[in-house]
C-alpha cells in the first residue's frame, strides 16, 4: 500500500505578527501625513484632513490616537530621535568660543528641519498640558546645550547668558527665517555676527 505523505496542520502562528505590523504601518502613514499637511503650510490640520492624507478613515485615526495632542505628541517624539544623534555628536571645536560657533551651525541645521512642526505643536502648547510640557523641556534642554559649553564667568553674568540664550535659540532663528524672510545661510550669519559682537570683550581664557 501506498504511504501517504504526513500532513500536520499548522496554526498561522504570524497571523498577529502580520496585523500588529499592520497596524504599525497605517500608525507611520497617520503621522506621516501630519508631517506632510504640516510641511505644506497647514498649521492646525484637522483629525479629517490627516485621515484623508494618510489614506485612512477617521475611525482609525483615532484608534490609534487617543486624540490630535496624542498625534503630536507621537510627531515630537519622532523629531526628537531624528535629531538626538547630531545633539550628541561630540565637539570638533576646542575652544569654548569656538564651540559657541559649531553650536549655532548645529542649531541651524536642527531648527530649519523642525521649524513649520514646532511652530504647529506651539500653537496647540496652551490648551494642551503635555505639548505645553514638550514645549518647556525643549527649553531645558536649549538652554542645558549652551550652558555645558559656556566659562563660570558668562554663566555667573546673568545679562550676558540671557542674550546668549536668546540668540542660540529657537526663537531667534524662526524670527529670521519667517518674519525677516532671510535664507538659512543668511540667518546664520545673522546669529554668528551677533554673538560675536557680544562676545568681543569676552577674554579667551573667560
Amino acid at each position: 500500500m501506498t504511504e501517504k505523505p504526513d500532513i500536520r496542520l499548522v496554526s498561522d502562528d504570524t497571523s498577529g505578527d502580520g496585523r500588529k505590523a499592520r497596524s504599525q504601518r497605517s500608525r507611520e502613514q497617520i503621522v506621516d501625513a501630519l508631517f506632510a499637511l504640516i510641511e505644506a503650510g497647514d498649521m492646525d490640520p484637522s483629525a479629517a484632513s490627516v485621515a484623508e492624507e494618510a489614506g485612512v478613515g477617521l475611525r482609525t485615526v483615532f484608534r490609534h490616537f487617543d486624540d490630535m495632542d496624542g498625534l503630536y505628541r507621537e510627531m515630537s517624539e519622532r523629531l526628537e530621535r531624528e535629531i538626538l544623534p547630531i545633539v550628541m555628536t561630540p565637539w570638533e571645536a576646542q575652544g569654548w568660543r569656538e564651540r559657541i560657533h559649531e553650536l549655532i551651525g548645529r542649531r541651524a541645521r536642527i531648527y530649519e528641519r523642525i521649524m513649520p512642526l514646532k511652530i504647529a505643536a506651539g500653537l496647540r502648547r496652551f490648551a494642551s498640558p503635555q505639548l505645553g510640557y514638550a514645549y518647556r523641556h525643549f527649553l531645558i534642554m536649549e538652554q542645558a546645550g549652551l550652558k555645558n559649553l559656556l566659562p563660570q564667568s558668562i554663566l555667573d553674568d546673568e545679562t550676558l547668558l540671557g542674550a546668549l540664550e536668546l540668540l542660540t535659540g529657537f526663537q531667534a532663528w524662526r524670527r529670521l527665517r519667517q518674519d525677516q524672510e532671510l535664507s538659512a545661510d543668511k540667518a546664520e550669519r545673522v546669529l554668528t555676527r551677533s554673538v560675536n559682537a557680544l562676545l568681543r570683550d569676552v577674554p579667551d581664557e573667560a
